[in-house]
């Protein structure tokens, strides 16, 4: 590891430490002034480790099985103030990260014991229905819920965060969000950088506000956006970290409920000079090879991962900075920083490598026709997608593609000077076009695939996106959270096949009842228990045939070329719009599917009640 700071390295660190702080911005500072800005260490978020491994009764693989509290804890961001509350997995923030291999399918048991009700999303993984974290399928404080993930997908930094309807923003602001990295053997032969924490460690970014006396200032009134004048990386407000001068792979999430950052890299013997680093990986995995950039957009929720080479910087310290007028987000005196590299000057031996490609990005086939358009819209103070708000129940399923098909949508931001970061459920897509923005697609946009992109004021993008392996009714919305929060939210509903001929358990419903939460006994947490219910789980075999539907639904489209892509789906416009905590009753509806050998029928039952 890197060895002590030099003196000079010292001397500098503290100069611009001080003059950092007091530098000039649009706005005044909204909370007390950080006096201790690259004087504090960079945390690695911990591993999560398995509580039990469980074998899968079906295929005789193995099943890892989690536990997760979501719990209050106390957090000392200014040393000359009081604590601040936080309530976050584990008790910490950001989050345990979860390091998984592809293959392994993992059982999450999240333990609400906050004071908030949650829902859990785990962003980049096309999780089954009932599992995706559905906004309305919430859980209580001393309820539980079992999520169930495939980890089948490529390589990728995903992550894991509050969905919980109306106030997601809270719960993700005061601390509910973590990393949650699927590895896969093809990207580690390639020798990037590796490590955990050493080599490889992600930069989780995010930006808060504080009152005077240390606490953390709320979002729950706010109803445009809170960019915050704090910016933390992992929770620690501008730390610094100690490298050493070699490759190092970074993964970035951008945490923050309202802002986004184009960062960049600069000597502190040569300000004004941008450096030159990689951009490997986006939200859906590796690009298909490196994009050398000086600059990188980061919005709400995107990942993107870089190398950065420090060999030629012995010796040197290296500010990650953020540009100033990014999007329609308010600056302070002290947001054009985000953390300092402070270089060791010792030579070492660096394994690593950077191949000129990475890999064949499954991008989904090209399609010319446009099939939806979507405005992102406020309107009389209310955030809309098509002037639907999430809470139009009757209205808000605005997409119907049949599962196994590519559609192509065009998302149209309408709202005036504000930006929206687009996230679909689900899928990855390509960024196809941009237009009337700023900016045309990046190479780093361009060379991979995504499920968030951003969205300028008044800017079109263009996307296409391949609607599988699974049906089942999911979400797409801002991923400002404030905006989420305030109904810019919609659904969309990947159509049964009536006559697919493929026999499998149906999840079309997020809110179906035999995965809901439960409330909290100790029973249900014995060994016994816990085994019981993953097998259980398992049993009706959620993912382990992905590569078996894939090939199913390939064939299908394949040879039915004629066929209408508006399909019968399972799920009704009324059926698949009712999934809504807005009512005080409880609805049924039916959902029937048909194959070429039997025809089933289920009853689902949404247990639904008034929104505070």
């Amino acid at each position: 590891m890197a060895s002590s700071f030099s003196l000079s390295q010292t001397l500098l660190l503290l100069v611009l430490s001080a003059v950092g702080s007091v530098s000039a911005g649009v706005d005044n500072w909204l909370s007390p002034q950080y006096k201790w800005t690259y004087q504090f260490p960079l945390p690695i978020p911990p591993v999560k480790a398995p509580s039990k491994t469980i074998v899968n009764p079906v295929t005789g693989k193995n099943i890892l099985y989690y536990e997760v509290e979501i719990k209050e804890f106390k957090s000392q961001v200014y040393p000359d103030r009081g604590q601040a509350t936080l309530w976050g997995y584990d008790g910490i923030s950001p989050g345990p990260t979860f390091m998984v291999e592809k293959g392994t399918e993992t059982v999450v048991r999240f333990v609400n014991n906050a004071r908030l009700a949650n829902s859990v999303h785990l962003h980049g993984s096309f999780s089954r229905a009932p599992f995706d974290g559905w906004a309305e399928d919430i859980t209580p404080p001393g309820w539980y819920k079992d999520y169930y993930y495939p980890n089948s997908q490529a390589a990728r930094t995903l992550w894991y965060h509050d969905h919980a309807i109306d106030h997601t923003a809270e719960n993700a602001y005061y601390g509910q969000a973590g990393a949650y990295i699927l590895h896969d053997p093809a990207e580690d032969s390639l020798n990037l950088p590796t490590g955990y924490g050493v080599y490889d460690i992600p930069l989780i970014l995010s930006a808060k506000q504080y009152n005077s006396d240390g606490t953390l200032f709320s979002p729950a009134s706010e109803t445009t956006s809170l960019y915050g004048d704090v910016i933390h990386v992992n929770g620690q407000p501008w730390p610094y970290l100690k490298v050493e001068p070699r490759k190092y792979r970074f993964r970035f999430l951008d945490a923050s409920i309202s802002r986004s950052f184009l960062l960049y890299l600069e000597r502190d013997t040569k300000t004004g000079t941008k450096l030159p680093f990689d951009v490997i990986a986006s939200d859906a995995g590796l690009l298909t090879a490196p994009q050398r950039v000086s600059e990188l957009y980061i919005s709400m929720a995107e990942r993107y991962e870089i190398v950065v080479d420090f060999a030629s910087y012995k010796g040197e310290n290296i500010t990650l900075r953020n540009a100033r007028d990014v999007g329609a987000d308010t600056d302070y005196p002290d947001t054009d920083k985000v953390m300092k590299f402070i270089v060791s000057p010792t030579t070492v031996n660096d394994p690593s490598t950077l191949p000129p490609t990475l890999r064949s990005v499954p991008f989904p086939p090209t399609r010319s026709t446009v099939d939806q358009h979507f405005k992102f819209e406020r309107t009389n103070g209310e955030w809309q997608i098509n002037g639907v708000s999430f809470a139009d129940v009757n209205n808000r399923v605005l997409a119907r593609p049949a599962r196994g098909t590519v559609q192509v949508w065009e998302l149209e931001n309408s709202s005036g000077g504000w930006t929206h970061p687009i996230h679909i459920h689900l899928v990855d897509f390509r960024v196809k076009k941009r237009v009337n923005g700023k900016r045309a697609v990046l190479p780093y946009e361009a060379a991979g695939l995504k499920d968030v992109v951003w969205l300028g004021p008044g800017e079109t993008v263009t996307v296409e996106a391949y609607y599988a392996p699974w049906d089942g009714v999911y979400m797409f919305h801002c991923h400002n959270l404030i905006h989420e929060d305030h109904e810019m939210m919609a659904a969309f509903n990947v159509s049964v096949l009536e006559d697919l001929g493929y026999e499998e358990t149906r999840y079309l419903d997020p809110m179906e009842e035999r995965w809901r939460a439960k409330q909290q006994v100790a029973e249900a947490f014995e060994d016994g228990a816990v085994e019981a219910r993953v097998k259980e789980m398992a049993g009706y075999r959620p993912y382990d045939k992905v590569d078996e539907v894939e090939s199913v639904l390939g064939g299908y489209w394949a040879t039915t070329r004629t066929r209408s892509a508006t399909t019968t789906t399972t799920i009704s416009t009324t059926a698949a719009t009712s999934t809504s905590f807005r009512t005080s009753t409880t609805t049924s509806f039916k959902s029937s599917s048909t194959s070429s050998s039997s025809t089933r029928t289920s009853s689902l039952s949404i247990s639904t009640k008034k929104k505070a």
